[in-house]
């Protein structure tokens, strides 16, 4: 009886998919931030597209390296197949050391329909997308937070002429995918320019109808 139940749950364990939630919304929305709270009360594994590409970047010997940071440089969006690598390689990992950590924020992608298109041919059947957790702040805030983060940070894309950019690159390009999932019903959208806690306040209510 004791090996039977073991048995099933191994298999259980074995087809567990990852549930994931896209974080979603302007450079300097509140997005990191948010998700450590998440992390921290609901148990989701926190991934950042940015922070997986700069990581890679940073590393020594890698084939996508150079190619990232031309990029990030440029303010311009990581070809895709480049960017679902990393995060379908950073969710196995996860998996492989606990089955039971299915749970991800994806933070920052997909960033355009490029992304959209290539998550849905390569992760439709491997992932299940539950709904998008949207920032919603305006550029003139997102722009001032950071440039004052931009001061410790040490990220090179922290300053006003690739903010610029990559401003241009979320309204052009992030902008459409955030309507397409609206359609769908699958966005839920947060007010970004309130205070960090007025906003955790608001992004609990969310978590807590959904789980």
């Amino acid at each position: 009886m004791i090996i039977n139940s073991l048995g099933t749950l191994v298999r259980k364990l074995l087809l567990m998919k990852p549930r994931v939630v896209f974080v979603l919304g302007g450079p300097g929305a509140g997005k990191g931030t948010q998700c450590v709270n998440i992390v921290k009360k609901y148990g989701y594994t926190h991934l950042s597209a940015g922070d997986l590409l700069r990581a890679e970047r940073s590393k020594e010997g890698t084939k996508y390296g150079e190619l990232i940071d031309s990029y990030i440089k440029e303010g311009n969006i990581v070809p895709v197949e480049i960017t679902i690598d990393l995060i379908k390689r950073a969710m196995d990992e996860t998996m492989a050391e606990d089955a039971t950590r299915n749970k991800f924020l994806i933070d920052g992608f997909p960033r355009n329909t490029d992304n959209l298109d290539g998550w849905n041919k390569k992760m439709d059947n491997d992932a299940d997308v539950k709904f998008v957790l949207f920032f919603d702040c305006s550029n003139e805030i997102c722009i001032e937070r950071c440039l004052e983060r931009g001061k410790v940070s040490g990220r090179t894309d922290d300053n006003i002429k690739s903010l610029q950019k990559r401003i241009q690159t979320y309204m052009q390009s992030t902008k459409p995918i955030i309507e397409q999932y609206e359609k769908e019903g699958k966005v839920r959208r947060v007010d970004g320019a309130k205070s960090v806690d007025e906003v955790f306040d608001e992004v609990q209510k969310i978590f807590d109808a959904e789980n």
